[in-house]
């Protein structure tokens, strides 16, 4: 796979996502919801966070601002490292399933921090209303956008474990909870990929480890 198909599927999936985004965030407001399937349901919230809405100053002693400027900084370093491992693995012809692995991964990577760096500055906020583009009244600032997420699978609701059960017996339980975007699924994709297929992915790799042993 060249560089040029890999592009492709880059540009692909990050108009999707941030034409999905675009649209939630300038039709919904906040926590609003639509059922396209009684296990699938669309619900506009946004994350400040990292993954499940983790946040560093839940961690570590720093205001939620700078905490929030800590994490796209990274994000930012991360998805410079991911575009130089994609371009290496290109120029050295790697397997097909690697390249498309690592693409996925880089895309999904790159299409929330658009959120990230510049989602604050260019909305306004979603609550109890319907965001404006290009608004005169952002949220937010450079570095500090929400990340739009909207997928939601509520595959089972309010069910309850059996009281023979320790621990959880007789409390209730949801699966699957969290809500997440079209970037998301192209990381975890990606990431299910190179697992998956890991001897596909790495195949010298994977051979040296069996000489090695030998």
């Amino acid at each position: 796979m060249n560089l040029k198909r890999s592009l492709v599927l880059i540009v692909i999936v990050l108009l999707i996502d941030q034409i999905s985004k675009i649209y939630v965030k300038t039709h919904f407001e906040y926590q609003q919801s639509v059922e396209v399937f009684n296990w699938f349901k669309i619900l506009f919230i946004e994350n400040s966070g990292a993954a499940w809405g983790t946040k560093l100053n839940d961690f570590l002693p720093v205001s939620e601002a700078a905490g929030k400027l800590i994490l796209t900084i990274f994000r930012l370093f991360a998805i410079v490292g991911i575009g130089y491992w994609l371009y290496d693995i290109i120029r050295k012809n790697s397997s097909r399933i690697l390249i498309i692995a690592v693409s996925l991964i880089f895309a999904g990577a790159l299409g929330n921090i658009i959120d990230s760096v510049f989602y604050g500055v260019v909305f306004n906020d979603s609550y109890n209303q319907v965001a404006t583009l290009f608004s005169d009244e952002p949220y937010g600032k450079l570095f500090h956008g929400r990340v739009v997420d909207m997928l939601y699978f509520p595959i089972i609701q309010d069910a309850v474990w059996p009281k023979w059960m320790p621990i959880v017996g007789g409390k209730t339980f949801s699966f699957f909870e969290p809500v997440f975007n079209i970037a998301d699924s192209a990381i975890s994709i990606g990431v299910a990929m190179l697992i998956v297929f890991n001897k596909k992915a790495f195949p010298k790799k994977v051979q040296e480890e069996v000489e090695e042993k030998s």
